[in-house]
């Protein structure tokens, strides 16, 4: 994993070994054909991000990245998409989630844009468009795909694979889908759940040993009934929170309520669970 702190636009891994700072686009060892789309794009030198990000992304490591408003965060992983995928095999080689429609629309546009001699195929799925545009655009074969996470729900049954299936569960489905979905992933078929509150209140699912809060609950009552989903009769569970900056006060809130403390995730996260 690796991580920018905005402050010092410095990237740091946790092998804490040392990142190559690339000073131009030509030595990023890049395509051809994406070099002359970033030039056509008026980029001349990478930013700070990109000298920093785009090598490891390319390289296939796990990076995340941060970096202040209007620092090229959008080219950055753009860039490393269109270096990494193969344009010839048209399939879906690359999944971007956003927060808003009008992001999501704007990622296609720079995908679009730097790829522009690529030939890459991009598609947006965003609500208040047509569903079945979105399963035509996918069947011709899209390269990249940026959409909204409720717009892209419907799409974890296309990017299953055999061995690590997901599925997804919100108040608006009938009961017979819900009941239908939680039979799946009781009986295992299903070994990730992605769900909003609806779930956070009475179901038992003895199986469940990690619980992560993309979002903090509003309401704090919810923490403890979410998190509570895992680790159930005595066995071994954890919790993982994303918190931003903005989130610190809830987090707090949170731990003052139930007289806890929520730590920072340790890098053996992985053998706690």
């Amino acid at each position: 994993m690796a991580g920018i702190n905005p402050g010092d636009d410095k990237l740091v891994f946790e092998s804490s070994e040392a990142v190559s700072v690339v000073s131009t686009f030509d030595d990023l060892g890049l395509k051809e054909d994406l070099i002359r789309g970033i030039y056509a794009y008026n980029f001349e030198k990478p930013s700070a991000i990109q000298q920093r990000a785009i090598l490891p992304i390319t390289q296939g490591r796990d990076v995340i990245a941060q970096a202040q408003s209007g620092t090229g965060k959008t080219a950055t992983f753009s860039i490393s998409i269109l270096q990494s995928i193969d344009v010839t095999v048209r399939e879906t080689q690359a999944l971007v989630l956003s927060p808003t429609r009008e992001l999501a629309t704007q990622i296609q546009s720079v995908v679009l844009a730097l790829g522009d001699y690529m030939n890459v195929q991009c598609h947006a799925c965003i609500g208040g468009t047509s569903i079945g545009e979105d399963i035509r655009k996918l069947e011709y074969g899209q390269h990249v795909v940026s959409g909204t996470p409720g717009r892209v729900d419907w799409l974890t049954e296309k990017m299953r694979s055999s061995n690590f299936t997901v599925s997804s569960m919100h108040g608006e489905m009938a009961q017979k889908e819900r009941d239908a979905i939680m039979a799946e992933f009781r009986g295992g078929t299903s070994r990730v759940l992605i769900t909003t509150d609806v779930w956070a209140r009475g179901i038992d699912v003895q199986q469940v040993s990690l619980v992560i809060n993309y979002d903090l609950p509003a309401n704090r009552e919810n923490y403890i009934h979410r998190i509570g989903r895992s680790g159930r009769f005595g066995r071994k569970g954890v919790a993982i929170n994303f918190v931003t900056v903005d989130d610190v006060r809830i987090l707090r809130d949170i731990e003052q309520f139930y007289s806890t403390q929520i730590d920072e995730m340790p890098v053996n996260a992985a053998e706690l669970i």
